[in-house]
């Protein structure tokens, strides 16, 4: 009966908070580690932090990349056996199966990657190529070596991800491409995308660089457009330090890309391909992998898809707890869409609703122990060199404001990922956003 009863307060008192928005003094903080209703104070004003777990335990929950002695096994078995660079070739193999892919490139990094895919497609200079201005450089920059102008996009605020409808009122008649990019480990809406292509005949090209294993309708990103890259970098979802692949669904394109980087590589075409002469010097560029990073890969790969599962459980575990909480909210997911996490776990934060600024939730979180934090992602179209003409066929049109891009670096935060079960840590997050919210008064005076 006594156990009863504790469940009952607890339960009345958590959907009391959800009602109030946690405008209450008192609070029974959500989960069974804390049901007992408390009055805590904010480690602002010096009560003791929500986060107990020990910070070396908690570093290492949170700790990335996770490489360890399998990848230093790797890389010992291929100095034992003398032969380096068939490494690459057996990566290759590895993720054009992981992937279903038709052909697959390693390359040096991403960029290299980027790179090779504007020289392959071979469009007429003064092509417009719609991208994404919510992105790294590399997603653009490249273009101005073969005559390319961008045309910035939006994003959606509620995805981070490509806005189609931007992109519909932004499309002219020298429009012959566009290259969305899979922010955060989200897919874009890649079937909407397809279909406004195929409608306006462009050529559609896929920056998976933060997106691996993600997919969508069973079908993986970098394979929805005619080409993919994917970067390998120490912060991506698969990382060997420094790496990249490009993913092509034709020979045409696969021979065009490799051949500008892998002068090596040409000698191995068709005898009948139109790149085959080129053997000896390729089209300029030196783009290698680093066999031993191909190693890393090809280890990491193993275990990707348990890994992504891993973390997206954890992610699930705390946000279906954080999102009863008023002007919480997350990226908006498709039913038919599985994600990766990269980087952070992203939240938005509606001020309004919640009673508070992000800077002051940011700044009470961290002293409760929570590592979350605020990173303005690049706004391309702020860059000088878009704004110059001289680096461009013609000068793009650079847009003032993009109001989605704004959005989402005005009301995010983010959380660290977690990379091992972590109950424990979960429940303290909670605890701590709970105590932000019951004091939502305190928090918002700073």
């Amino acid at each position: 009966m006594s156990d009863q009863k504790n469940l009952t307060q607890t339960t009345t008192t958590r959907r009391a908070f959800v009602q109030t928005g946690g405008a209450i003094a008192a609070t029974g903080l959500a989960g069974a580690a804390y049901s007992r209703p408390r009055r805590d104070s904010l480690a602002l004003d010096g009560g003791s932090k929500a986060v107990a777990i020990p910070a070396t335990e908690h570093k290492e929950i949170t700790r990335w990349p996770r490489l360890g002695q399998r990848e230093k096994d790797a890389i010992a078995r291929l100095i034992d056996a003398n032969s380096y660079y068939d490494e690459l070739g057996r990566f290759e193999e590895d993720w054009k199966n992981y992937l279903g892919a038709a052909y697959v490139k390693s390359h040096g990094n991403c960029t290299s990657a980027l790179t090779s895919m504007f020289f392959a497609i071979d469009l007429p200079p003064g092509s417009e190529i719609m991208t994404p201005s919510y992105t790294f450089f590399a997603t653009i920059l490249p273009m101005r070596f073969f005559g390319y102008v961008p045309i910035f996009i939006d994003v959606d605020p509620r995805t981070c991800c490509f806005d189609l409808e931007d992109a519909r009122r932004k499309l002219t008649s020298r429009t012959k491409a566009m290259i969305p990019m899979h922010a955060w480990g989200l897919p874009c809406e890649m079937d909407r995308i397809g279909e406004f292509a195929r409608e306006h005949g462009l050529l559609v090209l896929e920056d998976a660089a933060q997106a691996h294993g993600a997919s969508m309708q069973g079908k993986k990103v970098g394979t929805w457009g005619s080409i993919g890259a994917f970067s390998f970098q120490q912060s991506k979802v698969l990382p060997t330090i420094e790496g990249g692949v490009g993913v092509y669904q034709t020979e045409q394109l696969y021979e065009r890309a490799t051949a500008f980087g892998h002068y090596e590589a040409v000698p191995h075409f068709a005898k009948g391909s139109p790149n085959r002469k080129y053997e000896g010097t390729g089209f300029g560029q030196k783009y290698r992998m680093h066999p031993f990073a191909a190693a890393v890969a090809r280890t990491q790969l193993r275990s990707l898809d348990e890994r992504n599962a891993l973390v997206a459980s954890q992610v699930r575990k705390l946000n279906d707890r954080l999102l009863a909480l008023p002007g919480l909210s997350e990226p908006r997911c498709r039913p038919d869409q599985t994600r990766a996490y990269y980087y952070a776990n992203m939240l938005f934060l509606d001020e309004a609703k919640a009673g508070f600024s992000r800077d002051n939730l940011v700044k009470a979180l961290q002293a409760e122990g929570v590592r979350a934090s605020v990173w303005i992602y690049p706004e391309q179209h702020k860059f000088k060199i878009y704004s110059e003409e001289k680096w461009w066929h013609h000068k793009p049109d650079v847009p003032n404001v993009l109001n989605g891009c704004e959005q989402v670096n005005r009301t995010h935060i983010f959380l660290a990922l977690m990379y091992q079960e972590a109950p424990e840590l979960i429940d303290q997050y909670v605890k701590a956003f709970e105590k932000i919210w019951a004091g939502r008064e305190r928090v918002r005076k700073g």
